[in-house]
């Protein structure tokens, strides 16, 4: 099985972006914001390979042949904050179903836990994309490439918008057939799990929670 690219973001208005991103003034609203547009931009990259179709369509002068992009996208958000890059996405690719896994991690195990899935009867027939604005640890996106392999998906993206290196060398490790498409590679994890520099918890960043 051949190993996965990772594809590091170098455009400049992502870059930016993180950065007022990162900002611990950006408050909730121009976060959501922020975190929508910068899916936009990762998105462009993320579906520069979707394959193509042949369609004939009728212009005001002639009918021609031009190329359209199958109904066979699934994005898939990982719960809760994976939700504030779904919106962009279905922007790009409005015919997309969506997808939901949630998913905790467990106290003493520390290993992520299933609590929900709800995926279209299709699923095995798409490409999906899964969504989570963090790649800390990588746990949760190895158990979300899990759910999806076990229902029979074989092409499956991660849409990642901040992530630290031991959580692509895990994804890579478990998965190396699936690409990640990642806004910024930072340094490293803290004690508690927290990518460094990072912007905190985005699902509490994103929602106003605490």
């Amino acid at each position: 099985m051949a190993n996965a690219e990772l594809h590091l973001m170098d455009h400049p208005l992502i870059l930016h972006k993180i950065t007022m991103l990162r900002n611990v003034e950006t408050d909730t609203k121009d976060f959501r914001q922020l975190v929508t547009e910068i899916s936009l931009l990762i998105g462009y990259e993320a579906t520069r390979d979707l394959p193509l179709v042949d369609v004939e369509v009728e212009t005001p002068l002639v009918k021609t042949t031009g190329k359209a992009i199958p109904k066979n996208v699934c994005l898939v958000p990982v719960l809760r904050a994976g939700l504030g890059m779904v919106d962009a996405m279905l922007s790009l690719l409005p015919a997309a179903r969506v997808g939901h896994i949630g998913l905790y991690r467990d106290h003493e195990t520390l290993h992520p836990v299933e609590y929900y899935c709800k995926m279209p009867l299709d699923v095995s027939e798409r490409v999906c994309i899964i969504l989570d604005p963090m790649l800390a640890t990588g746990g949760s996106s190895v158990a979300a490439i899990d759910s999806l392999k076990r229902r029979g998906v074989k092409n499956i993206k991660l849409v990642n918008i901040i992530g630290a290196p031991c959580g692509v060398e895990a994804v890579h490790n478990a998965h190396p057939d699936v690409p990640i498409y990642l806004g910024c590679l930072d340094e490293r994890l803290n004690e508690n799990g927290y990518i460094l520099p990072g912007l905190g918890d985005a699902g509490d960043r994103l929602y106003g929670t605490k």
